[in-house]
């Protein structure tokens, strides 16, 4: 029997009820923003990637129409059409009404699958004003329609078509009730699908937008898979192989995929998905990898002589300059986390690990020149750490930082040792940073002065990075550490706030410090520490009272709103203002404005922060200009 007729109504499994999925939609899509509402578009395209990873379907057309609803048609099996056994009423209908219904929940019809494990498209029906969904399959054309997850008729034939076709296309449109935007970003979206497709060697999934005068489309397909993503994901850096390493094992039915190619950069960069989801925080998979490939390399440099006796390469020596994709497939997968995106299946690091370093090991043996140019790599690294640990041992005999704390002589702590109401100003400038030290709550708000600005880390090696003394205050204030000593149980502040002035310098200064938290303590980003104070853009003086204002259409509804002769000027620096100004504008927590620096998509935030800060010019200015516009968009 073929995999098309092995699936019908008896595969349906139902676990029940809708109502809770209006009331609390944050607890099924995230949130009812725009993360939110991308969210019901993924989990429509993971039921149709499911199809392709189930060896069924090879091509998904994914549509935003001219009135904003999104269709996604696949040429997969086709959801089942024949009458449920126990509901007595057709599959397709419990499928998209009823929720936790899905062929996913005895792994028969599906072996391993993305989503949410058969919650997905009936969230999205009882999300949704509307929502069609049509079936191709028995020479047939089956179509049923749902307004906000309860069928508007009974499924009928609208239309007959090939005995061989056979896929699903379903449109929706998101109910403006329950959501604050309907505005699909296209650059979002499109991110996302070129991800799967390199992570589903062969699919092929065409993507348009048919909003505006102009449609945009684009068309993603590859063959290489995880090798083409990690050269995709190296391109604005110099590769020192153009080889990637790559394997694929599978054992107790769980599959393993890695590519790994290693750049002249300092920075690691590994991206771990499972079941086609980006798990962000990491996981089980990740650190088996991270394990194998320290043990491998260490192994393979003392039988080749390049490591002296007794020398050890540590994880952050092995993984300097990688660039690393792992895709796990499994069945049941646990995921944990602040964003629930960090795997948490304990097996899987065992099994990771024993697959990677037998596939290692061979691709090692086979390729000694690649081996040559990543024990070089590394053994560069180890020596860098160990001279940057000479030098900070050093200056730490000579220089106490304060007296007795450990902690930076510039930090002026707070008093507080309740942390869950504390929070680190890294503030630009000794200037802001003396008006921040007077006018904070010295109960609660620390105050870490910086001089300049911090080093370019994209540029850096660690070693570098580490004993720069800015860097390094910065790190000894927060208290975690960095790379494997890092842990957020030592975090001292509940909040990290950057604070710069709004011009150029400030900006840059902030991206500054941006890349040093995504590339050296990602986790305070993805555990919600992490934020950026808004500082105002201009001042209007009216008489002898000022008024700070932060962007244009904020300055022209305040213009008008006071009237009269008005004395407007563009804001020059947090060090113009006097304490209780500072405090009113930029750190009291009931008037100020803070942005929380979230990471939505890790490979899109790497691709960033290696554009933007790396050597690469040409990419770097494209970039630019295509972006211009949108220099004010929230980070």
């Amino acid at each position: 029997m073929s995999k098309e007729d092995n699936y019908a109504a008896k595969d349906i499994k139902v676990l029940e009820g809708l109502e809770a999925v209006r009331k609390r939609p944050g607890m099924y899509i995230g949130s009812t923003d725009k993360y939110g509402l991308h969210h019901c578009v993924y989990e429509v395209v993971d039921n149709s990637v499911d199809e392709h990873m189930a060896g069924v379907g090879s091509e998904i057309r994914i549509t935003i129409n001219k009135d904003g609803s999104m269709t996604v048609e696949d040429d997969g099996r086709g959801m089942p059409v024949d009458l449920h056994p126990v509901y007595k009423r057709p599959a397709i209908e419990i499928i998209v009404t009823k929720l936790h219904a899905g062929g996913k929940f005895d792994n028969k019809a599906y072996a391993v699958s993305g989503g949410l494990h058969g919650v997905g498209i009936s969230v999205v029906s009882a999300l949704s004003k509307k929502m069609t969904a049509e079936v191709r399959k028995n020479g047939k054309i089956y179509s049923q329609s749902y307004t906000i997850g309860v069928p508007i008729a009974d499924l009928k034939v609208i239309g007959s078509c090939g005995k061989d076709e056979h896929g699903t296309k379903v449109t929706f449109m998101p109910d403006d009730s329950i959501f604050t935007t309907l505005d699909f970003d296209y650059k979002t979206l499109a991110t996302r699908f070129r991800e799967t497709c390199f992570l589903n060697a062969g699919l092929k999934i065409s993507f348009s937008d048919l909003r505006g005068d102009k449609i945009r489309s684009d068309s993603f397909c590859y063959e290489g898979g995880l090798v083409e993503f990690v050269k995709w994901l190296n391109k604005t850096r110099k590769a020192i192989h153009q080889k990637p390493i790559y394997f694929k094992r599978e054992e107790n039915g769980t599959v393993a995929e890695v590519a790994i190619q290693y750049a002249d950069s300092y920075n690691e960069n590994i991206q771990g998905f499972v079941n086609t989801i980006n798990t962000i925080e990491g996981g089980t998979h990740v650190v088996g990898l991270k394990t194998a490939l320290t043990r491998v390399i260490n192994d393979y440099g003392a039988k080749k002589g390049s490591l002296k006796k007794g020398q050890k390469l540590m994880g952050n020596d092995v993984r300097e300059g990688i660039t690393a994709v792992i895709s796990v497939k499994m069945q049941d997968p646990q995921f944990e986390g602040q964003t629930k995106t960090k795997l948490g299946n304990g097996e899987i690091k065992g099994i990771v690990d024993s697959m990677a370093s037998a596939a290692l090991t061979d691709f090692l043996e086979e390729n000694p020149a690649v081996g040559k140019a990543i024990l070089n790599k590394a053994s560069a690294a180890l020596k860098a750490r160990e001279a940057a640990k000479r030098a900070k041992d050093l200056v730490r005999r000579k220089n106490a930082l304060s007296v007795g704390s450990g902690l930076p002589g510039k930090l002026a702590d707070c008093s507080s040792k309740k942390k869950e109401n504390t929070e680190l100003y890294i503030v630009e400038g000794d200037s802001a940073g003396g008006t921040a030290k007077g006018g904070r709550d010295r109960e609660t708000q620390a105050i870490l002065p910086l001089r300049g600005k911090i080093l370019n880390v994209e540029k850096s090696s660690p070693a570098r990075a580490l004993s720069s003394e800015m860097i390094s205050n910065m790190i000894t204030a927060i208290g975690t550490s960095v790379g494997d000593s890092f842990d957020i149980k030592k975090l001292r502040y509940n909040k990290i706030i950057i604070m710069t002035d709004a011009d150029v310098d400030g900006q840059h200064i902030k991206a500054l410090m941006l890349t040093l938290f995504f590339r050296y303590v990602p986790q305070l980003i993805e555990a919600g520490h992490i934020f950026v104070a808004v500082a105002p853009f201009y001042k209007i003086k009216k008489g002898t009272k000022d008024y700070y204002v932060y962007n244009n259409e904020e300055l022209e509804k305040k213009s008008a709103e006071l009237g009269g002769k008005l004395e407007i000027g563009r804001f020059k620096g947090l060090g113009e203002m006097n304490d209780e100004q500072l405090w009113d504008t930029t750190m009291n927590p009931k008037t100020r404005r803070l942005k929380q620096v979230s990471i939505s998509d890790a490979v899109e935030a790497d691709e960033t922060f290696s554009l933007l800060m790396g050597d690469a010019v040409a990419p770097r200015r494209a970039f630019i200009e295509e972006n211009a516009d949108k220099a004010e968009v929230d980070l």
